[in-house]
């Protein structure tokens, strides 16, 4: 019996560490997400903003970031 309790003692323990580790590796991955989307939020209203300001730049930005060749400048 004293063997069992014991037994139940170390798998709470153990148990305890493995929720404690798999908690703590979720919250990493949910801050590095929710700064990637506050990345991408302000990478997109610098593009509007830019938009507003200077189609043809923000047009040449668009065309550097999806990998296009920009026809050479006149």
């Amino acid at each position: 019996m004293l063997r069992t309790l014991v037994g139940y003692a170390v798998l709470a323990v153990v148990g305890f560490f493995a929720l404690k580790l798999i908690f703590g590796l979720l919250s990493i991955a949910f801050s590095l997400f929710i700064g990637l989307l506050w990345l991408a939020a302000v990478g997109f209203a610098v593009y509007l903003v830019l938009k507003l300001i200077s189609p043809d730049l923000a047009r040449r930005v668009h065309d550097t970031i999806a990998g296009n060749k920009a026809p050479p400048a006149a």
